[in-house]
């Protein structure tokens, strides 16, 4: 089945404010979604509404939080999301980094009681949009095992930086996984195979079977190297007071009371340089 952008933002929309959710927030929650459709990031698409929806249903996302700055200095500050949509604590967040970053060269921002937010390059590229370089980081429920080990330790812990060019803009957005867990997720739904060396079974092999492998680990990306940033950046993201390994839920659980952190950065060049140059 195929829809336009524009009926899959129509979509969302109307089954988001059907629960209660404002226009304004359903609308930030829908242009994330077509967003990593379009830039094809299936795995945090369309295909993922379902999880936002049972959230909703079962009282883990509060579809009308108090979203708020609960400890603030003129460079840094801590957003507690209420258990709110991700999406708009998300947008939330870099808006406020952003803000600091004009202010003062630099903006960071934590976040705690907030969701799975999609495609974490979507809030790295709104500061580009100010001229500034946008850095996010997030930590998810255990799916990745240690180095060396078989046990799911850490979350696939997203990294996006987006630099903007004279000519060009640089974006970065992965999984510090082999694969992004919502990867794995997808191909389970679609019945595909994922590719090797990315994951092993509950019993340690290697394995290019989806749903073998959500059961068992998915493996860092570059070995030790993609497990000691992966755990850089569990410590960073729980920075605000999340939770860190083990004890980090629901962002791809619906069913469990998300505990994630979210830390997003804003840095403006013209602090250090001429922008120009």
């Amino acid at each position: 089945m195929r829809i336009s952008p524009e009926k899959e933002k129509e979509l969302i929309m109307d089954v988001l404010k059907s629960y209660g959710v404002s226009e304004e927030d359903a609308e930030i929650t829908a242009n994330i979604y077509v967003e990593a459709d379009l830039k094809g990031f299936r795995s945090h698409g369309i295909g993922r509404f379902p999880q936002t929806v049972t959230g909703i249903e079962i009282g883990n996302i509060n579809v009308n939080p108090d979203i708020k700055i609960v400890r603030e200095s003129p460079a840094v500050a801590t957003i507690d999301g209420d258990m709110g949509l991700g999406y708009v604590v998300g947008e939330r967040a870099m808006k406020l980094a952003m803000e600091k970053a004009k202010n003062v060269g630099i903006g960071a921002v934590a976040t705690v009681n907030s969701n799975h937010f999609g495609i974490a390059g979507h809030y790295a590229e709104m500061a580009l949009k100010e001229d500034l370089i946008g850095i996010v980081i997030t930590n998810t429920e255990p799916a990745m095992a240690p180095f060396g080990g078989m046990e799911k330790i850490l979350g696939t812990n997203p990294i996006a930086i987006a630099i903007k060019g004279k000519k060009y803009i640089y974006s970065l957005d992965m999984a510090t996984s082999s694969i992004a867990r919502g990867k794995i997720m997808e191909a389970a739904r679609t019945g595909k195979e994922i590719p090797e060396n990315c994951a092993i079974d509950k019993e340690g092999n290697p394995t290019t079977d989806p749903k073998k492998a959500l059961e068992g680990c998915i493996l860092p990306f570059g070995g030790p190297k993609g497990y000691a940033l992966a755990l850089a950046i569990e410590m960073l993201a729980a920075i605000g007071g999340a939770e860190m390994g083990s004890k980090v839920r629901g962002t791809a659980t619906p069913t469990e009371r998300c505990t994630k952190g979210d830390l997003s950065i804003a840095i403006d060049p013209g602090f250090f340089g001429d922008k120009e140059e």
